[in-house]
């Protein structure tokens, strides 16, 4: 193996690293939400968005606005370098992008943080949820955004497991924490429709944990995507790329 292929092996080795070091710190902070159970904050859980905790004039706004600034500002490169450095297949492409936007999209949902909605609050919105007003603010925009790139880049990244007979722990470990996901979005969908209370608020902290989940489960795949790339095969030549 010559001098400029071991460089170029190192190179690939170490920006995976950091690509996955990205990930695996944006997928921590994207569950800076679980410090409201240390923290003095006057919100039901079982009834209350995330977005309330870094809503305008909530008492520790900047702690949980400046954890989604994480996210998203790890994001953004993260999935850049992501493009860049593995082989580009069109399943892999569009989850990359698709992170891409849900790191941008996060980094907005502070730019637009939720106005302190008190019950019955017209200019809040009409209509709608009772248990959500915010519903109707730009905030829920941006929400939406993030969770619809969110769930396309699982998706993409899960098809492209299977498809492409790579990421192992995507196919597995990632499957699971997409079900589950899955499940708490169709039940936070379906019960915003129905009449009475149905612990939406529950339902949107298992949503967000299994996003959480799934990216730390992509960090650990890049990281062993990184090394599939640069381990020599029984050869003595290192391992095509897929």
């Amino acid at each position: 193996m010559t001098g400029s292929r071991k460089i170029a092996e190192r190179r690939v080795r170490v920006a995976s690293l950091v690509i996955a070091a990205a990930i695996l710190i944006a997928g921590l902070c994207y569950s800076s939400w679980v410090l409201e159970f240390f923290l003095k904050l006057d919100i039901d859980p079982v009834n209350s968005f995330l977005s309330e905790l870094d809503a305008e004039g909530k008492p520790y706004r900047q702690v949980f606005a400046t954890a989604d600034k994480i996210v998203g500002a790890l994001l953004i490169p993260a999935a850049i370098g992501g493009l860049l450095l593995f082989p580009r297949r069109r399943l892999t492409t569009v989850g990359w992008v698709a992170l891409f936007c849900f790191g941008a999209a996060t980094i907005a949902d502070v730019l637009l943080p939720l106005r302190d909605c008190a019950k019955g609050d017209t200019t809040c919105g009409g209509g709608g949820s009772e248990l959500f007003p915010q519903l109707h603010q730009p905030h829920a925009l941006s929400s939406t955004i993030a969770v619809t790139s969110i769930a396309i880049a699982t998706f993409a990244f899960s098809l492209a497991a299977f498809r492409y007979h790579r990421w192992r722990i995507l196919r597995e470990f990632g499957l699971v924490v997409l079900v589950l996901g899955s499940a708490a979005t169709v039940w936070m969908l379906v019960a915003d429709n129905l009449p009475g209370n149905y612990a939406l608020g529950i339902a949107q902290r298992i949503q967000v944990s299994s996003m959480s989940l799934w990216l730390i489960t992509l960090a650990a795949a890049v990281i062993l995507e990184g090394r599939e790339r640069t381990d020599p095969d029984p050869d003595g030549a290192t391992s095509p790329s897929p």
